[in-house]
């Protein structure tokens, strides 16, 4: 079967060559933003597609976004068309759940000041007590068990680690490296067991504000909060007054609040509105847990897997649930 593929954003010459040489022969494959999307395109490889590229092709049947994520836009604009599927690549995961791994020990050993003080040549935290904690044995809580939560399940089971998860629809057998997955229904009887809780899930209408002064009195004292899924998941005030007080740990963050508008903007924009670069116990990341210097070869690979199992006619994995926004 033939598959008609147009990549109106291509991405550069090596990882294109690279991604043409993966494709089996049914995939032809046409790039270019000044390229029109063809009467007989079948797929769309597109995270914002344009209204008149989804209508431009009776063919039409699928649009696959190449990153992990569901842009707001592009969930209101495919309400318009109900025959055409929208599908991820979760390329990213590996990279993703091993930010997350770095977040966390950084944030436990506290391992930022106290770098920061050894490049002053300052040696005094060897002398004193130390507030580093220690991983192994303890709880870490997941929430949103996809397929990066599923990967960081295994990087924590590695340190010894009980892991717990909560996705929107589970029940509480194990399921891949994790000891127990619930549904996230259960989230405020699961709190109180997390001494790491690790934030995956993507932000949604019913994921808004889902961390905020209640559920973070929920946790242990001393627990530790990495976020890698949206700013917005957790409450910024919240968080921000459990760092300062000392009721969290430290937290490892790679996503904000506030983000640069435009290039120029983008060495001066603060990514909050509360003052997170003055605590000890913060590790601070751009949002830029999913980039290594693979993940474009990543990126195309996985993108190929796609395209070829269309072209063997099975069905795309990775089917985006519009009504429930991932």
């Amino acid at each position: 079967m033939t598959v008609n593929v147009h990549y109106p954003q291509p991405p550069a010459a090596v990882y294109l060559a690279q991604l043409r040489e993966q494709l089996d022969p049914a995939v032809q494959l046409t790039t270019g933003p000044d390229q029109a999307v063809a009467e007989d395109t079948n797929i769309l490889v597109a995270g914002r597609p344009r209204a008149e590229d989804l209508a431009a092709g009776p063919e039409l049947r699928a649009l696959i976004i190449p990153w992990a994520g569901l842009p707001p836009e592009t969930r209101s604009l495919l309400a318009d068309f109900p025959q055409i599927t929208a599908h991820n690549l979760h390329h990213n995961a590996q990279p993703v759940a091993e930010m997350i791994l770095t977040l966390l020990m950084s944030a436990a050993k506290l391992l930022v000041p106290f770098d920061r003080l050894l490049r002053q040549n300052d040696w005094t935290p060897r002398y004193q007590p130390s507030p580093a904690q220690l991983l192994t044995g303890k709880t870490a809580l997941i929430l949103g068990y996809g397929a990066i939560g599923r990967q960081t399940a295994v990087h924590l089971k590695g340190l010894g680690m009980r892991v717990l998860a909560t996705r929107r629809r589970a029940s509480r057998e194990p399921a891949g490296a994790a000891d127990e997955v619930h549904p996230a229904a259960e989230l405020a009887d699961l709190l109180p067991q997390a001494n790491a809780l690790l934030i995956c899930l993507p932000h949604t209408p019913e994921t808004d504000g889902l961390i905020g002064q209640k559920e973070l009195a929920l946790l242990p004292e001393k627990s530790i909060l990495v976020n890698v899924g949206r700013g917005a998941i957790v409450d910024e005030g919240a968080l921000y007054l459990a760092l300062q007080n000392g009721r969290l740990h430290a937290a490892g963050l790679d996503v904000w609040y506030n983000y640069p508008t435009d290039e120029a903007s983008r060495s001066h924009t603060s990514p909050a509105e509360y003052p997170f670069r003055e605590l000890e116990n913060v590790v601070m990341s751009p949002h830029r847990a999913g980039s290594t210097t693979e993940s474009n070869f990543l990126r195309m690979a996985h993108l190929a897997k796609l395209l070829n199992v269309a072209a063997a006619e099975e069905a795309l994995p990775n089917r985006i649930d519009l009504a429930a926004g991932y």
